[in-house]
């Protein structure tokens, strides 16, 4: 775009077209997302499995062209499962059970799906900023170092973990056969919940830490005792004593339980403002289309941070909120140079105030602040920052070109709903059933699947609510939540549980093969054949040859996430910052 025009417009892509072809695990979530954004379809030629390609056009800008990879030329990496096993996610996910297994959802091909759309709204926005990109490439395998980054940035410095990585976790199982998920986050309601049950004390003091950091672990290695313990009481009587001590408890949920009651909204809810100009902070770099704009953050944990974290990588300036001493996790170990590596994964970059939100002053000053900013960012609990005089109508008013961006847990879309976090989310919502196949039970993944899918859909969001803000000049509210991206993460389970199919994935699916010192996986469409070969006596490198022979893919599986910084597949991929801690690469690349 050469000049900046508002018009009137409903979503931030009305009046534009896509075409899209490639491999429909990754090319469905685009399509989708694009749809729901306002675009609309115009195919133009035939599907092309081996890579993906969107052109997306017309209201005045350039056509944008977006590539979506599943990894490098000759990596041999060609699928969710061959991408899974090398970036170290089945790793990741395996820590409960002990070795390696493959998420049964297409994981890493949805998470290139949202990133690829955030590169076709930023290349947008930079347009209408006057900037002159119009090509962006995004790859699967960058999507996995990037979803992996806080687990590379623990196993990849000296400094030793907080807690044991062993197998264990929840959920839990009722004496009446309930499978459920146990959320606290305050020691002292863990203890008066397993009080109440009768669980021995040197169990409850040993479980505590285990389930405190199975967030940062993705394992909770808590003593056998507290599983013995609920298989003694009935579920009635398991949510009575979470009740009494103040603990939230969640039966796991059924895929075709969740697709009974989807309500088929957007993952992200756009609200148009005040009206206001957006700020002219001058044309960008093609790599850096969101350079010149301030983003404010007043974000904990994963889901916030990451959205801010992204948005920082395309290159606008990200003001950091912190309580008075700074953000607590900064100080979590394993550090690196005294700053948590995990941490620095999602912050580094970053400029820090440090804001009492709870004194009068302080908010006055994050309301200057915010009256300065491009983007308020925040994942406080809800009804907080209303309670604050924070709310998005409280900070329009200051001003009115801003766009105010929320990533919750629920939407306000679910009755009487649990705690919001992860793993309740992948309770409530059958995810703890896809993500594992038909013969073994349901288990929600130790793996944050939702706060990193939540937080890649809060920066789409962002993006989204940026270039209606350009569009139309009126500021925008923007929510996204950990529901929205269970639905994302789901919807062909779902779309199979609603036609009468089975929802989930046979038996065995994505299970790497054991060799006699690894493991390999196998791509999707030869692992059937694979199976049929006994590699166990074989080294890693012998069977992978022996199945290559037969015509089959297959590649080696990461089991140490420090050994990412060497692996030829992703050669110079792997990076130090400043304090000595492992980067990873952007996941998009404009041009």
């Amino acid at each position: 775009m050469a000049s900046r025009v508002t018009t009137r417009v409903g979503k931030p892509l009305d009046a534009l077209r896509f075409d899209t072809s490639g491999p429909p695990q990754i090319m469905d979530v685009v399509a989708d997302h694009l749809r729901r954004l306002g675009a609309h379809a115009d195919p133009s030629g035939p599907w092309d499995t081996a890579s993906g390609r969107v052109v997306l056009s017309g209201a005045g800008f350039t056509p944008v062209l977006a590539r979506a990879l599943w990894a490098a030329p000759d990596s041999g990496l060609v699928d969710e499962a061959t991408v899974q096993a090398a970036t170290g996610v089945m790793a990741v996910h395996g820590r409960r059970d002990g070795s390696p297994r493959g998420l049964a959802v297409d994981w890493l091909a949805t998470v290139t799906g949202v990133l690829t759309v955030q590169g076709l709204l930023a290349t947008m926005l930079g347009q209408a900023r006057g900037g002159t990109a119009d090509r962006v490439t995004t790859r699967a395998d960058l999507a996995g170092l990037l979803t992996v980054s806080q687990y590379l940035a623990a196993a990849d410095v000296e400094e030793e973990e907080a807690t044991e990585l062993a197998p264990g976790g929840p959920p839990f199982t009722s004496e009446d056969g309930v499978l459920f998920e146990l959320e606290t986050l305050d020691p002292g309601a863990w203890a008066t919940f397993w009080r109440a049950l009768e669980a021995p004390g040197d169990a409850i003091r040993a479980g505590w830490r285990p389930f405190q950091f199975r967030y940062a672990t993705a394992c909770a290695p808590f003593p056998q005792a507290l599983h013995t313990t609920t298989r003694a009481h009935g579920f009635d009587g398991i949510r009575r004593a979470a009740a009494l001590a103040g603990a939230d408890v969640c039966r796991l949920r059924t895929l075709k339980e969740r697709a009974a009651e989807h309500d088929g909204a957007d993952p992200w809810k756009l609200t148009p403002l005040a009206a206001g100009d957006p700020r002219d902070a001058g044309s960008p770099a093609p790599d850096r289309p969101l350079a010149g704009l301030t983003v404010l953050e007043a974000g904990r944990r994963i889901q916030a941070p990451l959205t801010a974290h992204l948005l920082g990588l395309l290159g606008a300036e990200v003001i950091r909120i912190e309580p008075p001493g700074g953000d607590p996790l900064r100080g979590m170990p394993p550090a690196c140079s005294g700053i948590s590596a995990r941490w620095l994964a999602l912050n580094r970059g970053k400029q820090a105030v440090e804001i009492d939100i709870k004194d009068p002053a302080d908010r006055l000053r994050l309301r200057d602040l915010a009256s300065r900013a491009d983007v308020f960012l925040h994942n406080w609990a809800p009804g907080k920052a209303a309670q604050l005089g924070l709310d998005s109508g409280d900070l329009s008013r200051a001003n009115p070109a801003l766009v105010y961006a929320y990533t919750g847990g629920w939407a306000d879309r679910v009755d009487d709903p649990p705690m919001g976090t992860d793993f309740m989310v992948q309770a409530r919502t059958g995810v703890g059933e896809a993500v594992r196949p038909e013969g073994e039970a349901p288990a929600p993944s130790l793996m944050t699947l939702l706060d990193v899918l939540g937080g890649l859909q809060g920066t789409e969001a962002v993006l989204a609510g940026l270039l209606m803000l350009e569009r139309t000049g009126r500021g925008v509210r923007v929510d996204s939540s950990l529901l929205g991206a269970a639905d994302t993460l789901t919807a062909p389970a779902l779309r199979r549980a609603t036609e009468g199919g089975d929802p989930r994935q046979p038996e065995g699916f994505r299970r790497p093969l054991p060799t006699a010192d690894g493991w390999v996986a196998p791509s999707d469409d030869g692992a059937a054949a694979a199976a049929d070969h006994d590699l166990t006596g074989l080294t890693t490198n012998d069977a992978l040859n022996r199945l290559r022979d037969h015509g089959l893919t297959a590649t080696r599986v990461t089991t140490d996430l420090a050994d990412l910084r060497d692996d030829p597949r992703f050669p110079g991929s792997i990076g130090r910052d400043a304090h000595g801690a492992p980067t990873v690469p952007e996941p998009w690349s404009f041009a």
